[in-house]
């Protein structure tokens, strides 16, 4: 069985599990306690000595994954933007100020994407929709996905889809383009929409009452019962490495999306080869901003089907939502959810065990507990570069070295723990070598329930689910907009990259 558990941390503290900035900030602090005591200054020894440990808690002592001084600053900021209406939204469809027709309108994270559309391309000439970030200066591009899953998949099946998985990283580094692959799941509650229609356009007239009543007597008690899997791999690109390679190709939004459709070419080759993805489909602008608005309302999908079916007998039929509405009408940002519309969604990050995780673990995560609850995963694969990985290797190797050398001269006990982190930095130097390429995964979930349902009710039921599956879950608080928005909505919305 594939288990992945060749993970170390992002930053090993070379002093006593300190890093240099905490290091030297500690050092600076205690001089005003080492003046006083030369000084047989007691009572100043003594005050000074509490503020210093009060600083300590608040530089090195983490509380719930973050530091003190994180949640301070989180904290702040949150508030700052409540009392300014920074994290309050309104859609101007909502508020009777319409936006230019294709202008895109989302809160938060979301609101400084503009939707182009690729020139022709394929046998059936179709317009891949390119998403352009302004904030992070990225683009991407998103596709629809249709895989077996792992569920009944042998041992064997498992160990090819991992070694597909790692060969499809490995290209992404060598090609130097992507910067970020991202893979979402999102499990809805089955609307039966389709079966609807189905049943509608080839039940007989003449079929016996009983049995049209048997029928439909399983079609309602199989359809709550039922979930609909959808799931979506989206490829980001820096605009600092796209800009070049576009010259190229002309420039300009045309000659981004050609260079943009060779990267996803070769993606698609590894989805369909390793990965065993039976259907790959790069989303138009209508059908990405579907996958938006039924991101924000999941109730609103099978209105969407009922419109798509009816077209098909009556050209007059809208079956477009239009960008400046894909979004929701209100959301707003609240310390412990995200409330957008009629409903309340919850994001969690998880924690990989320190025993490893089997490919396919994560399957009671998107196992829904409740009528009308949404689960959602996301799992990003940030690839790092060749320089930048070896750089972060020889800094992690010469951390775990001196660490340890401390430890011994300080005679203190060699803990299990932190000679597997040393063992873990030597191995990855070793791989590093022999070409293998280095990236720093995270997934966050999320559930979203209608706002009758309470949401920190639903938050547990999350927590509940990732345990299940053999992880710790780390509630995002503070941060459950950009969380929702990076695993719900596949525009890719990352988490560790920084405003450009």
């Amino acid at each position: 069985m594939t288990v992945y558990r060749d993970y170390t941390r992002a930053r090993i503290g070379w002093f006593f599990g300190l890093t240099g900035p905490q290091l030297a900030l500690l050092a600076t602090a205690v001089l005003p306690v080492a003046w006083a005591i030369s000084k047989q200054d007691w009572a100043s020894a003594a005050l000074s000595l509490l503020l210093w440990a009060a600083l300590f808690a608040l530089v090195a002592v983490p509380v719930r994954g973050r530091s003190m001084t994180g949640w301070i600053l989180a904290t702040l900021a949150l508030a700052a933007g409540a009392l300014a209406g920074w994290t309050r939204f309104r859609a101007r469809a909502a508020t009777g100020q319409a936006l230019p027709q294709e202008q895109v309108d989302l809160p938060g994270a979301l609101s400084s994407i503009v939707i182009h559309e690729g020139p022709p391309t394929g046998h059936h000439h179709r317009r891949v929709a390119l998403i352009q970030n302004h904030a992070t200066r990225t683009w991407a591009v998103t596709a629809s996905i249709i895989h077996p899953g792992l569920g009944m998949a042998e041992l064997e099946d498992r160990d090819v889809y991992g070694q597909g998985l790692s060969e499809l990283l490995d290209a992404a580094v060598r090609a130097e383009l992507a910067c970020e692959v991202i893979f979402m799941v999102r499990t809805v509650p089955e609307d039966g929409a389709e079966r609807a229609d189905w049943v509608r356009r080839h039940r007989a007239n003449t079929a016996p009452v009983q049995v049209s009543r048997i029928n439909d007597d399983l079609h309602e008690s199989l359809t709550a019962a039922t979930v609909r899997t959808e799931q979506y791999v989206t490829v980001v690109v820096p605009e600092s490495r796209l800009g070049k390679v576009a010259r190229e190709y002309g420039g300009g939004v045309n000659g981004r999306a050609r260079a943009m459709y060779a990267a996803v070419a070769e993606v698609e080759s590894h989805l369909r080869g390793g990965l065993g993805v039976s259907s790959v489909e790069w989303l138009t602008s209508a059908q990405l901003a579907h996958a938006c608005r039924t991101g924000f309302a999941p109730g609103d999908r099978a209105a969407i089907i009922d419109a798509l079916a009816a077209a098909q007998t009556d050209d007059d039929v809208n079956t477009c939502v239009p960008w400046e509405m894909a979004g929701p009408s209100g959301a707003d940002a609240a310390v412990r959810h995200y409330s957008h519309d009629a409903w309340n969604s919850v994001s969690c990050t998880i924690k990989l065990p320190v025993k490893g995780a089997a490919m396919g673990a994560l399957a009671p995560v998107l196992s829904a507990r409740e009528d009308g609850e949404r689960r959602s995963f996301m799992v990003c694969y940030p690839l790092v570069p060749p320089g930048r990985a070896d750089r972060q290797s020889a800094n992690s190797e010469f951390g775990a070295d001196l660490g340890q050398s401390l430890r011994v001269a300080a005679r203190m006990k060699q803990r299990t723990k932190n000679v597997d982190e040393s063992e873990k930095v030597r191995a990855l130097e070793s791989k590093l070598a022999r070409g293998n390429s280095l990236t720093v995964p995270y997934a966050v979930a999320t559930v979203t329930v209608p706002k009758t349902v309470r949401a920190a009710e639903a938050g547990r039921r999350l927590d509940s689910s990732i345990r299940q599956a053999g992880f710790a879950p780390l509630r995002l608080d503070l941060a459950h907009d950009v969380a929702f928005a990076a695993s719900v909505v596949p525009m890719g919305v990352s988490l560790t990259r920084k405003a450009g």
